[in-house]
């Protein structure tokens, strides 16, 4: 069955019983028309088009919204740098500019570190865990709730799981050979890695290219294998290590500008709740799909694969778990979001251990005999 053809013949039922009943009078109609108004709206991206997942998912959002709302409430998206510069999308909407940004929360870690939660923070949760604060451990409440300071109510909308540590261009093997490195590296990792010695650098994805290939930078992080390969990273950096210790589980968000949103009809705020839903959903099955195959493509074109030290991960543990305690203690935002994904992730790890860990473990061990 057409799912707008069910809802339009139901609703044009509903307003032929309403006329019968009142001496054919129209009454119904323009209560209908006043709950689905024609809206359109501008949203723009952190990410430019070439980068399909991400740019992609705020794509998929529009069209959703436009779908749900037989083209009632219109979304035209702008990609990152056609009204506002990828790291400014916040400004765009909490400014009036546009009405809705699709964006890393983590970006704006300047503004307020507390900002971070809402992507990831070092050492913070995974993925799946990530899901599981935001709908049911109040995360996305306490989110707006900060957020609602800046004018603006937001959403998750993607994930792009665990991420790749970056492309460096000599191995780093133990702390001191982070010392001088010049990295590009998002959100609050750059204030754990300056701890270790490293330069961090905050750089938008289509400039970072150039810079690695100047020498402006020693290494860069970005995503994973398949945005990653698309940068052309490897050409320059051949190491590639893992894991982003700093990225777990890679939130995005819609960001909304509040009195926007408080203006929206009900039925309009749930297309935009559920169109978020359903790209949090796809965006992370689509990197699951994507990255093994650009993986095995980096490492066949001579990308060196290489895990962080167990000295390196043990230092940046501490240095994240010092920087929090300083943001903490006269960060009350902060210090309210950290506590809270704390106290989650406690638990949640001690069941991914009976759960996940042991039926993964077993699988990789298959997989690495030749047995799948």
């Amino acid at each position: 069955m057409d799912r707008r053809k069910f809802i339009g013949g139901a609703a044009k039922g509903a307003i032929g019983a309403g006329a019968v009943g009142l001496g054919a009078t129209s009454l119904a109609a323009p209560a209908i028309a006043q709950e689905r108004p024609r809206i359109q709206w501008r949203m723009t991206s952190s990410f430019p088009k070439s980068l399909d997942t991400l740019y992609g998912a705020a794509e998929a959002l529009a069209n959703h919204v436009r779908e749900i709302s037989d083209g009632q409430f219109d979304i035209q998206l702008f990609a990152a740098g056609e009204i506002v510069p990828g790291g400014q999308v916040l400004d765009a909407v909490q400014g009036g500019t546009v009405e809705l940004g699709h964006t890393a929360s983590y970006y704006y870690v300047g503004k307020d570190p507390a900002f971070a939660f809402g992507t990831a923070v070092p050492f913070g949760l995974n993925a799946r865990q990530q899901n599981a604060w935001f709908y049911e451990g109040g995360g996305t409440e306490l989110l707006n709730e900060f957020y609602a300071k800046s004018g603006i109510h937001a959403m998750p909308a993607g994930n792009t799981g665990a991420q790749m540590g970056g492309w460096y261009r000599k191995e780093i093997n133990t702390p001191d050979d982070l010392k001088g490195l010049k990295l590009r590296i998002a959100g609050l990792a750059g204030r754990v890695v300056e701890k270790l010695g490293v330069v961090p650098q905050q750089i938008a994805a289509g400039d970072i290219y150039a810079a690695l290939e100047r020498g402006t930078l020693d290494a860069v992080e970005f995503v994973g294998p398949y945005d990653d390969e698309k940068l052309g990273f490897f050409r320059v950096a051949p190491y590639y290590y893992y894991p982003a210790w700093w990225e777990g589980g890679a939130a995005l968000h819609l960001m909304v500008n509040a009195d926007k949103w408080n203006s929206l009809p009900d039925s309009y705020k749930a297309m935009l709740n559920a169109a978020s839903r359903a790209v949090n959903c796809s965006m992370l099955a689509s990197y699951d799909y994507r990255n093994p195959l650009a993986l095995k493509r980096l490492a066949e074109g001579g990308a060196q694969l290489r895990p962080f030290s167990q000295e390196i991960m043990q230092a940046s543990f501490a240095a994240a778990q010092e920087l929090h305690q300083e943001i903490s203690a006269d960060n009350e935002d902060y210090r309210k979001l950290l506590e809270s994904q704390n106290a989650f992730k406690r638990d949640a790890y001690l069941w991914a251990q009976i759960s996940e860990y042991t039926f993964d473990t077993f699988m990789m061990v298959k997989q690495r005999e030749g047995a799948l």
